[in-house]
């Protein structure tokens, strides 16, 4: 066994770094097992990176440019000179990571559904393989010619849904976020629906040779498994689905540990039919990852009704703490970012938080029949990253129509997290989404986190929901009341910054078989609506349209069980169109997880129309990681405007920026090719009502 063990290690070393000493991989998804976000290479540093110019773009294809649906997210990889992809339709592409010139770009028809974060590369000799999601498929390609490995699985791939399903599931199942490889496994996470129908969030591992399933951890437990009892009624996974790792992972090969936070518990926003804690929903689970037993596991979140998940994969370190005999002591860690806006972090062993954690009592006033927890967990240390109230002191001095904002607050449940739903507005702050979102964070051998965030505000509300009788007819428009409304409002107009767009004039836009489709496939944010029978589909789309003012009833097979639903993730914004809350909108935050004292803050992103007034930059809302380098830079895109910076890590002051061809809505790697270094950015845009790209594009030095 210890041949073996030398042997494995041996390949993970010959995959992580060239036999050019100049050449230096960007091997993972955020750059490494650790999700660091880190590379050590100095080339670009403080003196010369005002000097960088671009090197190469390549146009991915896909885009929509007409409305600006797409995005790209990914994170590339660089192995050895090549540079692997996802394109804005999902296709994965291998380019000369030198150059930029196409290799290779797969032609999928069966990948719908969700944005891919990226792929997974895995090598034995000459068997290298590019693994990666697309619809329900985890696929296995030729890391060479971009071919299908007909050994893995059925034809190439896997059908993830395989599994997973319960009585009364859905069909979406999408792993958008690279997966983890641990010596001949890959462990698997996926994205699921959030309503009532999702399918059950099991962690999977598998042969990454043949695609057989190797081992399974139940997130929601079987009755014979620790933490069912925090599940009631009985049977949970016969009614329920959800607490699924849609974030990403990561891994300690060494000891072989891998970290899977975990999603919220489907429905999102009640919980009366799962009363209890609800393990393993909202937790950092420690895994052994060659049998997938549980070492250990910490709840962020009790009976989440907030959706309030962790929104990234934990970033691995190494921080200095005084031991109990008062000496400083080397202590490896795993920190998770909240979309709440805290840091836990974690000794990676032990699983004992390296600060305190107070449980800490909340409101428990709710609809009736939910059952809150009494409690939260909140760090001690270190201090939030983000505001954590929004009252009426919060809001924007300047806002355009201050005074009706101040009454509407005024009627709304507000000022401090964990507020139930109710019918009355709630707000939450930070939003739904972050706080800190899906793109992580960076850390560096110096034990400092660096944090992109949000501050904006969001509100929402429980309504009781239309309940038709099994096998009752009802309408399109009933319909679209249940099954749509929550996202894409009861009027049919989106919301604000275009995440859930307007239905209204559909037809100007597309054609009953292009909406047939997406009802079908799920296509972005949208999960599919497979399960529900092709004359509810029907009749939904031909209420979109218009076709008469009442649509054909039709039997509704599947009604739902639950009395609530809630009014939509809503951003709120002044009638100009920013924030109601006082900036900062975005930030950019450093920690130093030795201490657990904030080093500094600053504003991520601007509107040039406001600084262009003398307002300070606000910051922006944003999505995707930062990099950090050897040479004390940190790179970020992330913000709304659509820049590219170059900050100093010490102080967080931008030492270099370029305007994108779209915004780069995703993480930046870096790479050296015949000793010349590169940092490459996806410029996807299409979130924020930013137009839609496809171009990657690489910087270097001249």
């Amino acid at each position: 066994m210890r041949y073996l063990f030398i042997a494995a290690s041996l390949l993970f070393i010959t995959t992580r770094f060239t036999t050019n000493p100049s050449d230096t991989n960007w091997v993972e998804y955020n750059g490494d097992g650790a999700r660091s976000h880190y590379s050590s290479l100095t080339q670009i540093d403080a003196s010369t990176v005002h000097q960088l110019k671009v090197a190469w773009t390549y146009a991915s294809g896909g885009a929509d440019t007409v409305g600006n649906r797409t995005q790209m997210q990914c994170n590339p990889i660089v192995i050895d000179g090549i540079l692997y992809g996802v394109s804005a339709n999902t296709q994965v592409f291998a380019l000369d990571a030198a150059t930029g010139q196409e290799i290779w770009q797969t032609s999928l028809t069966d990948n719908g559904g969700t944005t891919s974060r990226g792929v997974t590369y895995w090598a034995d000799g000459q068997d290298k393989r590019i693994l990666f999601g697309a619809g329900k498929w985890l696929y296995a390609v030729n890391a060479e010619t971009g071919k299908p490995i007909d050994s893995f699985g059925k034809a190439g791939r896997i059908d993830l849904k395989e599994g997973i399903e319960r009585p009364g599931g859905d069909n979406y199942v999408q792993p958008n976020t690279p997966n983890t490889i641990y010596k001949n496994l890959i462990i698997v996470g996926a994205r699921l629906s959030e309503g009532e129908t999702a399918l059950l969030g099991d962690v999977r591992a598998y042969d990454v040779r043949t695609g057989r399933k190797i081992w399974t951890f139940h997130t929601i437990p079987q009755p014979s498994e620790f933490g069912y009892d925090t599940w009631a009624p009985a049977n949970p996974r016969q009614r329920l689905g959800g607490a699924n790792a849609w974030a990403g992972m990561a891994i300690d090969r060494q000891r072989g540990i891998v970290y899977i936070p975990t999603g919220s518990a489907a429905y999102d926003f009640y919980g009366g039919n799962r009363k209890g804690n609800n393990l393993f929903a909202n937790c950092l689970l420690a895994l052994d990852a060659t049998t997938g037993k549980r070492l250990w596991h910490f709840q962020f979140v009790h009976h989440d009704i907030w959706d309030r998940d962790p929104p990234a994969p934990p970033s691995l370190l190494t921080v200095t703490q005084k031991g109990p005999d008062g000496r400083p002591r080397r202590i490896d860690a795993v920190a998770q970012t909240t979309k709440q806006g805290h840091v836990f972090v974690f000794d990676r062993v032990s699983g004992k938080p390296l600060f305190s954690v107070a449980e800490t009592a909340f409101s428990g006033d709710a609809v009736m029949g939910e059952q809150t927890s009494r409690t939260q967990p909140i760090p001690q240390k270190p201090a939030p990253f983000t505001k954590q109230t929004f009252t009426e002191k919060d809001i924007n001095s300047w806002a355009s129509n201050r005074d009706e904002i101040v009454a509407t607050l005024r009627k709304a449940r507000t000022g401090s997290p964990y507020i139930p739903l109710t019918s009355d507005m709630t707000i939450f702050f930070p939003g739904t989404d972050g706080g800190a979102q899906w793109g992580g964070s960076a850390v560096d051998p110096e034990g400092i986190i660096y944090i992109p965030a949000k501050q904006n505000p969001c509100f929402s509300t429980l309504v009781r929901k239309e309940q038709p009788a099994k096998n009752a007819s009802v309408t399109g428009a009933q319909l679209y009341s249940l099954r749509c409304s929550s996202c894409h409002g009861t009027d049919r107009k989106g919301n604000h910054d275009g995440s859930y767009p307007s239905l209204l004039g559909l037809a100007a836009r597309l054609s009953t078989d292009a909406v047939q489709q997406v009802l079908l496939k799920g296509r972005g944010m949208m999960p599919s609506f497979s399960h529900l029978p092709e004359a509810e589909r029907k009749a939904i789309v031909d209420f979109l349209f218009n076709k008469g003012t009442t649509s054909q009833p039709v039997s509704s097979a599947q009604n739902g069980g639950l009395p609530y639903q809630h009014t939509g993730y809503n951003r709120w914004y002044d009638s100009k169109g920013y924030p109601v809350s006082a900036p900062p909108w975005g930030t950019l935050t450093a920690i130093d997880l030795n201490t657990g004292e904030h080093r500094w803050q600053v504003p991520l992103g601007e509107y040039k129309e406001l600084t262009a007034k003398g307002i300070p930059p606000t910051g922006t809302d944003n999505y995707g990681g930062p990099l950090v380098t050897g040479s004390g830079l940190l790179f970020i895109a992330a913000s709304k405007d659509e820049q590219f910076r170059a900050m100093d890590k010490k102080t967080g002051k931008i030492l270099w920026q370029v305007q994108l061809p779209a915004a780069g809505y995703a993480s930046p790697s870096t790479y050296s090719v015949g000793g010349k270094q590169y940092v490459v950015i996806a410029c996807g845009g299409g979130k924020l009502n930013t137009k839609s790209g496809d171009k990657y594009v690489a910087f270097a030095l001249p």
